[in-house]
């Protein structure tokens, strides 16, 4: 799976940079930036029973790399690739006993937004949206409670059948949804913006002979970005 995604990050990044060559031979216009900030995220849905899921806030980070195309007056083609930390925190009562459950995903997300970046003052509006994909690469689940603390490691597995091991965390290989951003870039090229987020597919696995089960995982949140423009 690693090697899988690696593979799909180099193609990625490979055709970020030649769109971004084709580009700037016509128009000498594309940049290229890095970016990286802060997520608040969580995860709602339902559970097996059909009830809404009641998980708090995590805090979590994204850094990664971006271009920016120009395929119109003031408007952009923004491909990236971002190393991002989602998930949630919840509490459940187990014998009486509260216990704190933090789960922690990480992934590879592809972001591929539609930039409008007009003149505002010495610098530029940023507003832009556009669907995501994300790739599982790791993460862990850890309960705290009765004075005690255990952690059990994510496995990504669309499926989980009755012979597979019950001391880990299933969740989708994939996440995808839509992206939102608005920001500022300053005239040396330094930006801010925030980032919203609202995941489309399911993360949560089906389960061998689970026929009842309505559970329904879907990543959600917002963010604050630092960047800059080379």
């Amino acid at each position: 799976m690693n090697k899988r995604i690696s593979l799909v990050a180099a193609i990625v990044l490979a055709t970020i940079f030649t769109q971004g060559q084709e580009k700037t031979s016509q128009t000498g216009a594309t940049t290229f930036g890095i970016r990286g900030g802060v997520n608040f995220q969580n995860i709602n849905g339902k559970d097996e029973n059909g009830e809404k899921l009641k998980n708090d806030i995590l805090t979590g980070f994204h850094i990664g790399a971006n271009a920016e195309i120009p395929i119109g007056v003031d408007f952009y083609f923004q491909p990236g690739l971002l190393y991002s930390l989602k998930g949630a925190k919840s509490e459940i009562d187990l014998l009486g006993q509260p216990f704190n459950t933090t789960l922690k995903i990480s992934y590879l997300e592809l972001p591929l937004n539609l930039l409008y970046k007009p003149v505002l003052g010495t610098g530029h509006l940023l507003l832009g949206f556009g669907p995501y994909l994300a790739f599982g690469v790791g993460g862990e689940a850890t309960y705290e409670g009765g004075g005690s603390s255990a952690s059990e490691k994510i496995k990504f597995k669309k499926t989980v059948t009755s012979s597979d091991p019950t001391d880990v965390v299933y969740i989708r290989p994939l996440d995808g949804g839509l992206n939102m951003l608005a920001g500022y870039e300053f005239s040396n090229k330094l930006s801010v913006q925030l980032n919203t987020q609202l995941g489309i597919l399911k993360i949560n696995p089906e389960y061998e002979g689970g026929s009842n089960d309505q559970s329904s995982a879907k990543n959600t949140g917002f963010g604050i970005s630092l960047g800059y423009r080379f």
